[in-house]
């Protein structure tokens, strides 16, 4: 019986993840292939161009997809949980130190370069699907922008109300898509076998000959299929390694294949379906029923991609990369499903940005593949050390696959540098932009907290001095918030000269996050006495778990430090921060940029669930 369960939680959960994630390269075959065959000036549809281009498709999906994520990356996990801000914490763990900035660098920059494809990824998706009423009657081809900024804006106004629900048919509508495009393309190819050659990998080496340097170009167009292929590994935290496996070697990969292979064959006997192969690949009757098809299998992809970027940003908040902001919580039974509302509205507004200034699924194809590539390298990069330092490979061996990775890599992202100028600038400055948040929040924040300094010899002369000659004391607990265990908090400093009182009991609360996604209860708190009247508590978390005083109060009762809600009291600074010493222009920026993000971000009170009713705030200039 027990067997009987596993082996149906196992169908399920590989059922659930078809529908999260393989979205974004589930959808690719949509233009992918007409792309490929008219995205390339110098390159006209012939026998010989369509089955390099199948088989560079068919061999890409193989040796990136397959290969790569599927059974080398995915074995790089955290506490079974992926992405690449969970590689790069993995790469630097047992690395020299002289090395660690430079690698936690790549990591932020492949981190950054995700909210770039966030913003082209539904709006090329969405667009290329609902193009499709331009089969079915060219005259509607005047509703195909104002169709998908409908369909978008729905989208994104229903992220507050949680996935959950919407969830439930994300599955069974990607399993019929799947299906679909599979047997669209088997059809296909029953119908002209010959298009089967191009599975040989002669095709594709004939094509970089005859086609020489346009045939290097022309590689911007093919890495169209397998974008998406990160999304295997950033969501393995949510479904496990053998599901997402499962999932590509049974239905995914090879339906993809098919449908390529059937519009390639398509393409064979007639040429001018080059306009839309993908819907031409099916009968008349069937053009209405694909196109609703299609359009949900493109809102599901741009879902997962949204949904991503909550995650992302949840993890980089917690990793102490970007500042604290709303989290909403729309499940009580899954800690993945979250809604961030600014940077839902932000992604909103890029997307529309993106499909008024293109129009047309061609034109962000030409904007499409920078960012993409670039996380590719830094990942086979950031993989290569894991496979030495982590695994305990042969320095030779690690170097090897590293350099046969970035032998597929690095052509595909140089290929989509021309790109950069065409529309690939978009992704790339937005990538950039987050990545500059990033660095200033971390450094301005590292660079504040020494300021404050982390001095335990101050902070136990204080203690001795207090404990020796007390001001007045009142009932109660005061529970002293602090940035680190050794800090001399401004507040307490400023309660005692404006208000002259001690509670009986002293508290100073340090929450850290640890590199791991949970930390375990027994971990939870760390108590120590360091005097009569003063304790030190440090609440530790994993960065996908939200702090919760409550929790923490409850933990420290349970390690003889008993406190209850209505007798404590919580003391926080409200820092204003203003610039210390005379900078650079450029160092000036970055601290302006740092009181910006300060301001707008979430206060303590919210971030840590502390009720308002027990909270003291008291003001401080603090220069840095």
């Amino acid at each position: 019986m027990t067997h009987i369960k596993k082996k149906s939680s196992l169908l399920t959960v590989t059922v659930a993840c078809i529908g999260v994630v393989y979205g974004d390269i589930g959808t690719s075959p949509l233009y992918t292939l007409r792309e490929c065959l008219t995205g390339q000036a110098g390159i006209t549809l012939t026998q010989s161009s369509l089955f390099g281009f199948l088989s560079l498709i068919f061999w890409l999906l193989m040796l990136v997809v397959s290969v790569k994520y599927i059974s080398f990356v995915m074995r790089a996990d955290n506490d079974g949980e992926g992405g690449i801000l969970t590689l790069m914490s993995l790469a630097v763990r047992n690395l020299s130190p002289r090395w660690v900035p430079l690698i936690m660098f790549l990591g932020l920059v492949g981190g950054s370069f995700f909210y770039g494809d966030g913003v082209i990824t539904p709006a090329i998706s969405v667009l290329s699907a609902i193009e499709g009423l331009e089969i079915i009657e060219p005259s509607l081809d005047r509703f195909i922008i104002p169709f998908s900024i409908a369909v978008l804006t729905l989208l994104f106004f229903i992220q507050k109300n949680g996935t959950g629900s919407v969830g439930k048919i994300f599955a069974p509508v990607m399993v019929l898509w799947f299906v679909t495009i599979g047997v669209l393309g088997l059809s296909g190819i029953l119908r002209n076998p010959q298009v089967l050659h191009a599975l040989n990998p002669y095709w594709a080496v004939h094509f970089f000959a005859e086609y020489k340097t346009v045939s290097f170009f022309a590689l911007g167009m093919v890495v169209l299929s397998v974008t998406g292929g990160e999304a295997l590994y950033a969501d393995m935290g949510h479904f496990g390694k053998k599901p997402i496996r499962i999932a590509w070697f049974i239905l995914v990969g090879p339906s993809l294949v098919m449908n390529y292979f059937g519009q390639g064959a398509l393409l064979l006997s007639k040429p001018d379906a080059i306009q839309n192969p993908f819907f031409l690949l099916a009968p008349g009757w069937a053009l209405i029923p694909l196109l609703i098809l299609a359009t949900l299998a493109t809102v599901i992809a741009s879902q997962a991609v949204i949904s991503g970027v909550f995650s992302l940003t949840r993890q980089a908040v917690r990793m102490g990369y970007l500042p604290p902001m709303r989290i909403i919580y729309t499940s009580d039974e899954e800690s993945g499903q979250i809604y961030i509302p600014v940077v839902n509205w932000l992604l909103y507004f890029a997307v529309l940005i993106a499909i008024l200034s293109f129009k047309h699924s061609s034109n962000l194809a030409s904007a499409y593949g920078i960012v993409v590539t670039g996380t590719m390298v830094i990942t086979s990069l950031l993989i290569g050390i894991v496979m030495v330092k982590n695994w305990g490979w042969k320095s030779g061996v690690g170097g090897l696959m590293m350099a046969v990775m970035l032998l597929i890599d690095v052509p595909l992202f140089a290929a989509n540098l021309v790109k950069l100028f065409s529309g690939g600038w978009l992704p790339v400055v937005i990538g950039l932009t987050i990545l500059l948040i990033m660095l200033t929040w971390k450094t301005e924040r590292n660079r504040l907290v020494r300021r404050l300094r982390q001095d335990p010899e101050a902070l136990e002369a204080l203690i001795v001095s207090l404990e020796k000659s007390p001001p007045k004391r009142v009932p109660g607990t005061a529970v002293v918030m602090s940035r680190g265990q050794y800090e001399v908090p401004l507040v307490l400093l400023h309660n005692l000269k404006h208000n002259k009182i001690l509670h009986e009991r002293v508290v100073l609360l340090t929450v850290a996050t640890e590199d791991v996604p949970y930390v375990h209860n027994v971990r939870r708190v760390t108590i120590e006495q360091l005097s009569p009247s003063f304790w030190r508590v440090i609440a530790s978390y994993g960065w996908r778990e939200k702090p919760n005083v409550t929790d923490i109060l409850y933990r420290c009762g349970l390690e003889g430090l008993k406190c209850t809600m209505n007798e404590t009291s919580f003391f926080m600074s409200r820092d204003t921060f203003v610039l210390g010493d005379p900078r650079p222009w450029y160092l000036k920026a970055r601290g302006k940029l740092f009181q910006v993000l300060q301001r707008n971000s979430l206060r303590a009170p919210e971030h840590y669930h502390i009720p308002p009713n027990r909270v003291i705030e008291l003001g401080a200039v603090v220069k840095f």
